[in-house]
């Protein structure tokens, strides 16, 4: 009983293996339309030879039905061939087949058996023939639907083997039986070619489901490398190809998109206190509140550390208008656990095609306004302009001018005087770099310095100038001391430390006389190096000085954390040292330096009001254009050798530790 209904279900062709199917119907709209070609032509030749023979209703009025309803059939399938049906509408196709394979069978045996009365041996042998090549053609056009072929074979031959057995002529019982067991072997071979079908087809199914797994994880794994893992953002490779993409896309009509790149403020301070863990949780919370407003028009990824970039299709105005948008949510308080925290963050924008027409152009472009937000309007959106490829352009001469210079010649060292306000003495100099180049003329340490440190050229120039501000400070009479100022490269790098270590013992000089100033901004582009680094220079015997006091965002943590002999207060506090707050500012940091017992500087002093109020305040080290601005060396030297005195100061003879106990008093 099984085995009954496994066959019923087979010949109802199994909707389960919907690919074979598929593929079955595919190979059967380019056979099936040979089968009925087939029919007619065998069938038009028996009536042909049967036409004088046989009635003419049997030749010609009988069949002509028989050959339209065939031609019909014929070209149903013809036309199906540029239709691609569904595995559904396939197997109900197929099933149709089936019937009608069956009728058709059944009416042409019919026919073609009714004709075998009629004619002498020549007319019954044709119709014996077209009977066994008619049957066995099908069979074989019917070779990829085996229900049909089946069908076919049973409902011809069976009746064939019957109708000559019953006449009972041993040739013609012969012929039927040979035909009947052909077709059997026939039938056999076809079900074995069926079963290698089918297995082909699983085997290409089996293929296809792994090729598309293998796609789908492909595509997963391309996703994942696009992905940054910490916010689930798009990542810094994708932000890249999707800019390519753009200039290669949009970018052929010179459609205006904008490259954004947004970095965060104070975020170094919250990860170096709390810890990374923390730190990845904040910029986890970043990445969600950014991914949060991402849009058709609106691409947003992180490029790495505290930096994420952003794509804008649209016009100058609105990318501004986005970026601005980015960094006012961005600074939106977070609240991680028990702690509630803010960032701040800045932006810079480059338009395509104004500010560049590649990639690598666009980004840099990007990332120089930004680097002029941080700069010059923290927690703002800066658009990449004119005035700021004008300044690139200076850049790069002051570049070229660098590589090629020689600094032995053209790097000079001024001095300006740091006052002892008790005795109207001059205590020490800073030390100040000028540059007077043969191409450029005089330009500015603030131009110079960080091109120095963007090219590799400032450990050089660093060591060379410390050389030079050695030697001539000691050259001068009294124990004088020295202020120098270092990079945020210089206080990174143990092969600088080393290298001012190894001039200051080379000049035999006094190591309690110097001071080496560092800004907090240098101090957290990279704090535990720059710790170590400051450390030796502790352990040295020098001292170390915390320059533009006040200006930061964490100075007082600074000054707990790092070795620090003196605080400098930046010159903006002096400049408005009239109004109440700053006032109040700069009464605060000096009381704060006594109770620390670290020496408190004030720079820019400039006008005789503002040295009376400092007076005051009882502050006892100054510094500014009021005595003095930085000089040269020689003017120094032949004032200090001819009347003993630089810009109508005397030279101190205070040791170190004396300022130091006199500023605490």
């Amino acid at each position: 009983m099984e085995k009954l209904r496994s066959f019923v279900q087979w010949m109802m062709i199994d909707p389960r293996h919907p690919e074979i199917a598929q593929a079955q119907y595919n190979e059967l709209k380019t056979q099936i339309p040979l089968l009925y070609a087939l029919l007619m032509v065998n069938a038009i030749a028996v009536s042909y030879t049967h036409y004088d023979a046989a009635p003419f209703y049997m030749t010609v009025g009988i069949l002509g039905p028989m050959l339209v309803f065939t031609t019909v059939r014929l070209m149903s399938w013809i036309k199906s061939r540029k239709i691609v049906l569904g595995p559904e509408a396939a197997i109900r196709k197929m099933r149709q087949t089936v019937i009608l394979g069956s009728l058709v069978a059944v009416v042409y045996i019919s026919w073609s058996l009714s004709l075998d009365q009629y004619g002498g041996p020549s007319e019954r042998g044709h119709v014996a023939l077209f009977i066994a090549i008619t049957v066995i053609g099908c069979i074989f056009c019917l070779m990829h639907l085996p229900q049909a072929a089946l069908m076919v074979m049973f409902i011809v031959t069976v009746p064939y083997l019957a109708h000559y057995m019953r006449q009972g002529e041993d040739v013609y019982v012969a012929i039927a039986m040979n035909i009947f067991l052909v077709c059997l072997v026939v039938l056999q071979v076809l079900f074995n070619s069926y079963r290698g079908f089918c297995k082909l087809i699983d085997s290409q199914s089996a293929l296809a489901a792994k090729q598309k797994e293998t796609e789908r994880l492909n595509a997963e794994n391309e996703r994942l490398a696009q992905t940054d893992a910490l916010t689930d953002l798009p990542n810094r490779r994708y932000f890249f190809s999707r800019l390519d993409d753009l200039i290669e896309k949009i970018g052929t009509d010179n459609t205006p998109f904008a490259v954004g790149v947004v970095d965060l403020d104070r975020f170094k301070p919250i990860n170096d206190t709390y810890g990374h863990q923390l730190g990845d949780q904040l910029l986890t919370e970043v990445g969600k509140r950014l991914g949060a407003l991402a849009r058709p028009d609106l691409e947003i990824c992180r490029l790495g550390g505290d930096e994420f970039g952003f794509l804008f299709r649209g016009d100058a105005k609105d990318a501004e208008r986005t970026g601005q948008n980015l960094c006012e949510r961005i600074t939106e308080p977070y609240r991680i656990g028990e702690l509630q925290l803010a960032v701040g963050a800045s932006c810079g924008i480059a338009l395509y095609p104004e500010a560049g027409r590649t990639s690598h152009v666009l980004f840099d472009r990007s990332d120089y306004a930004l680097y002029n937000s941080k700069t010059t309007s923290r927690g703002r959106t800066t658009v990449y302009s004119s005035e700021h490829e004008a300044r690139i352009k200076s850049d790069r001469a002051i570049e070229a001018a660098l590589q090629n210079a020689d600094f032995a010649r053209e790097f000079q060292v001024h001095f300006q005087p740091m006052v002892w306000l008790p005795e109207r003495k001059i205590i020490g100099f800073e030390a100040l770099a000028r540059w007077n180049s043969p191409v450029l003329q005089q330009v500015g340490p603030n131009n110079f310095i960080p091109i120095a440190e963007k090219t590799g050229l400032i450990h050089r120039l660093t060591l060379l100038l410390f050389d030079k501000a050695l030697a001539q400070i000691t050259s001068l009479p009294g124990d004088l001391c020295l202020s120098f100022n270092l990079s945020a490269v210089d206080i990174t790098s143990l092969e600088t430390i080393e290298g001012l270590l190894e001039v200051i013992r080379q000049r035999n000089a006094d190591p309690r006389l110097i001071t080496f100033e560092v800004t907090e901004t240098s101090v957290i582009s990279s704090y535990d190096a720059a710790e170590t680094c400051l450390q030796m220079l502790k352990n040295a015997g020098v001292k170390l000085a915390l320059d533009d006091f006040g200006t930061g965002f964490s100075s007082l943590g600074y000054l707990h954390r790092l070795p620090i002999d003196c605080v400098k207060i930046d010159q903006s506090f002096v400049a408005d040292i009239e109004s109440p707050v700053a006032c109040g500012v700069v009464t605060s940091i000096v009381n704060l330096c006594r109770s620390m017992q670290i020496l408190c500087v004030i720079e820019g002093v400039e006008a005789a009001d503002q040295l009376s109020t400092l007076e005051a305040l009882e502050c006892r080290l100054v510094q500014g254009y009021y005595f003095a601005p930085a000089l040269p060396y020689d003017e120094i030297k032949q004032a200090a050798d001819t009347g003993g005195k630089v810009a109508g100061l005397e030279l101190s003879s205070l040791s170190a530790s004396e300022i130091h106990r006199s500023s605490m008093g």
